[in-house]
């Protein structure tokens, strides 16, 4: 049909050309056949940092950031972290349909089952400095792990795949609380499977000497939410590099260490820790107006507001900021909640701010309910990396078996010189 298709006019050369619409998008490569010369490469589209680019199809995640709208499988994001545990979505995001009783029962069996360490990856870790971050460790370890599992290889093998895919879930809380762990000296705790998911990690992380941990339902309930709402979010650029070094046939334990680092950025996985250094920053509710300006002048960020796809309100703001009411009646008020709802409040009054569509992320209060539980800055990534693996995985997945994919690989446009001749070492001035 005629309105499926893009009429284009080369004004260079007069022709004209027709472009296949579908799904709004056309194909890149439909544009090669423009040229003004038969040895002409063709006609490519430049897009830095991918801004209007769609690299893949996916049935995973929909967001609409004009509405505010996010979604794992059909299921608003809202419904999902009201009502479930975090390994029901996980089921959800990599079988792309909620299980029923018997299947969450034996999904959570088997990934309890795989919670433990190889006592070589315990050494791994035991051989960094007493003060490296977490989230090298963490990165360092994961890639380490492909030497551990060599049969992960062998990624065209679906059940091969299942098998790796629930021991990167399983083990993911297990290696980050050792890393945390590691760099304050405590020993190990090994994995607890009488405890749900999060009260296991929150096990790992916190028992010292009591015989048995108990964790508090609220929290571990918190945690759960948090995790939830963290699983995936489309193509961002963690997931975006899990898809691009999987697509090399890489096995998911390096894939996935390319995607933490990925994570470990600031302006990624690390922006809930700045939020939180510039609340330290700020100091009062007094000094909030002082560092708008300073913002507004080009002399700072606002951390934690404004998100590259939501020109609106993230969802996952709104369910965090009821998540934290419910954690500070266990933990106690954290007093820079205040800075950061009278600085919320100033900024969506304000025309600066409105104008460019600046809105709270889900990493403006993540920080200061991670901090409230217990939990220290320079875990905030970790704690992101770990409910974000079932996304990668899901992605990863989905591109492994996809027939379109092939080995990413972006053209560039070449700004350097043109062909030169080489001058001798005696004649170079």
């Amino acid at each position: 049909m005629s309105e499926n298709r893009l009429t284009i006019t080369d004004e260079r050369t007069g022709k004209q050309y027709q472009v296949q619409i579908q799904d709004g998008t056309i194909r890149a490569n439909d544009l090669r056949q423009i040229k003004v010369s038969a040895d002409d490469f063709g006609l490519m589209t430049y897009d830095p940092a991918y801004l209007n680019t769609a690299s893949c199809r996916s049935s995973i995640t929909y967001i609409d950031g004009d509405k505010g709208i996010l979604r794992y499988r059909g299921y608003p994001i809202e419904q999902l972290a009201g009502t479930c545990t975090f390994l029901e979505v996980a089921y959800l995001l990599l079988n792309g349909e909620l299980p029923n009783q018997e299947q969450l029962a034996a999904w959570e069996t088997r990934v309890l089952r795989h919670t433990m360490l190889h006592e070589t990856s315990k050494k791994f870790l035991e051989n960094f400095r007493y003060d490296a971050h977490p989230m090298t460790m963490l990165i360092s370890t994961l890639a380490a792990m492909s030497t551990v599992y060599p049969e992960s290889k062998n990624i065209h093998d679906a059940t091969n795949r299942q098998k790796q895919t629930i021991r990167l879930i399983a083990k993911m809380p297990t290696l980050s609380a050792y890393c945390y762990r590691h760099r304050l000296g405590l020993p190990y705790i090994y994995p607890d499977r009488d405890l749900s998911f999060t009260e296991n990690f929150m096990n790992m992380m916190w028992r010292f000497m009591e015989p048995k941990y108990v964790a508090n339902p609220i929290l571990a309930r918190a945690l759960d939410v948090l995790f939830i709402l963290h699983a995936d979010h489309e193509q961002n650029c963690s997931t975006s590099t899990m898809r691009s070094v999987g697509s090399s046939q890489a096995d998911p334990y390096l894939s996935m260490g390319a995607a933490t680092a990925a994570l470990s950025g600031p302006l990624h996985g690390g922006a809930n820790e700045e939020v939180l250094r510039m609340l330290d920053h700020i100091g009062s509710k007094e000094a909030i107006p002082a560092f708008i300006k300073t913002v507004k002048d080009g002399h700072g960020k606002l951390m934690g507001f404004g998100h590259r796809v939501y020109k609106n309100f993230d969802p996952r703001a709104q369910i965090i900021k009821k998540t934290a009411d419910e954690v500070f009646t266990v933990t106690g008020y954290n007093p820079k909640i205040e800075i950061a709802r009278e600085l919320e409040r100033i900024a969506l009054e304000d025309e600066y701010f409105i104008k460019r569509r600046l809105y709270p992320n889900v990493d403006f209060y993540s920080g200061i309910i991670y901090e409230a539980m217990g939990f220290r800055p320079d875990l905030f990534t970790v704690l992101f990396a770990i409910p974000r693996v079932v996304g990668w995985l899901a992605q990863w997945e989905e591109m492994v078996t996809d027939p379109e994919q092939k080995i990413s690989r972006p053209r560039q446009i070449y700004t350097g010189y043109d062909e030169r001749q080489f001058v001798p070492m005696e004649k170079r001035s």
